[in-house]
């Protein structure tokens, strides 16, 4: 069965999409669903654009469609960890949907997506990646390095990090301090994005693996408009070089 590969935006699919083998194009959607091989696995690959909603359509069909296993997302996040850098690549064990809960005096409580405490109460926040699927990558991440960023991308002569560890998504945009400050403390999230969490729901309730792969572009802060922009391309370049070099070994 082939794997699937999601990106949300054409600076994350770009190179994956031009070191794809002979490739065929479905159309769904009104989205190109590219087949073909890549470091010598079959693949689907996808741009679904932005947000939950869009990960979720493209996942479904990814799986029940193309019978894709596992979901792969490869792109760019912000980050939260204040030990983590731009360029920084975090590798989920876990995602979490920061944007879904309770709302009482005009605080949200992060809850289980689908889930409300007072109606169908869980003891669960987020979901994990399959344990057979995480010891794999973990494996064979084991002293990988990544090139260090270009001066143009604020890089400097250290290399950048390859970490586990839990990502929040939301359809929000982070672009405020306090609140970066607040999603870490409140629920340990190393990096935010707007896509991660609706994969790992969807693949779960199909019963296949998923994983979500994020070089940081930004630090989700006051400045991260500006820092996405400058960053981007040259990031999500590693997030598909994490991706490449894992696909031989799953």
């Amino acid at each position: 069965m082939p794997i699937g590969i999601i990106c949300a935006i054409p600076q994350e699919l770009v190179e994956l999409e031009a070191a794809l083998v002979a490739e065929t194009v479905e159309r769904r959607a009104g989205l190109d669903f590219l087949q073909g091989r890549l470091e010598g696995r079959e693949v689907v690959l996808v741009g679904a654009g932005i947000g939950k909603v869009n990960t979720a359509m493209v996942t479904t069909l990814l799986v029940d469609r193309f019978g894709a296993d596992p979901v792969i997302f490869s792109g760019v996040a912000g980050g939260l960890d204040p030990a983590l850098h731009i360029g920084d690549v975090v590798v989920a064990d876990r995602t979490v949907q920061h944007d879904a809960g309770v709302i009482e005096e005009r605080r949200l409580t992060t809850y289980q997506a689908g889930h409300v405490p007072f109606f169908n109460p869980t003891d669960r926040l987020g979901y994990a990646v399959p344990e057979p699927l995480l010891a794999k990558v973990r494996a064979a991440l084991e002293g990988v390095s990544l090139p260090p960023l270009s001066r143009r991308a604020g890089g400097t002569d250290g290399r950048p990090r390859i970490v586990f560890g839990t990502i929040l998504s939301g359809d929000q945009y982070i672009h405020c301090e306090a609140t970066r400050e607040r999603l870490f403390r409140e629920l340990g999230g190393k990096a935010v994005e707007m896509e991660g969490g609706a994969l790992a729901q969807v693949c779960e309730a199909f019963g296949v693996g998923w994983l979500d792969i994020r070089a940081l572009s930004d630090l989700a802060g006051g400045t991260s408009r500006f820092d996405f922009a400058t960053f981007v391309e040259e990031v999500a370049a590693s997030s598909a070089a994490i991706l490449r070099h894992l696909l031989p070994r799953l």
